[in-house]
């Protein structure tokens, strides 16, 4: 189980370093790549953990890989922190706390709509 994780993680961190370098965060700057990133890694775990809870039946692996491994790969609280940090350096404290509370929200919300979503849509198509 751990060799899945770990490949599922490495996916997931190729991902999240991917997309770093496609929407690249200027130093100083409000870090919407990982609040980007965050965000749309929550909205995908509410979504697949209805899916593989409440829908279908999927082997033991499957949650562990796409959940903790990609999804947990692709997600960063690590990032997240540094980011706060370097706001701070930056002499922008107000927005590391903006940023340290929007990603709270945003991944809230986000997985909250990825469930919901995920109940609407899938419970429905698998019922009818």
């Amino acid at each position: 189980m751990l060799a899945t994780v770990a490949a599922g993680g490495a996916i997931g961190a190729g991902a999240r370093y991917g997309a770093a370098l496609l929407w690249p965060t200027a130093a100083g700057s409000f870090p919407w790549t990982t609040l980007c990133v965050n965000a749309s890694g929550s909205l995908v775990v509410g979504i697949l953990l209805v899916a593989l809870t409440e829908v279908w039946t999927a082997p033991a692996w499957v949650r562990p890989f796409f959940a903790t491994g990609v999804l947990g790969g692709y997600t960063t609280f690590s990032t997240y922190c540094l980011d706060i940090e370097r706001l701070v350096a930056a002499g922008r404290p107000e927005s590391a706390l903006g940023y340290l509370a929007a990603t709270v929200l945003t991944a809230l919300v986000a997985v909250a709509a990825g469930a919901w979503a995920a109940r609407r849509l899938l419970v429905r198509r698998v019922a009818g």
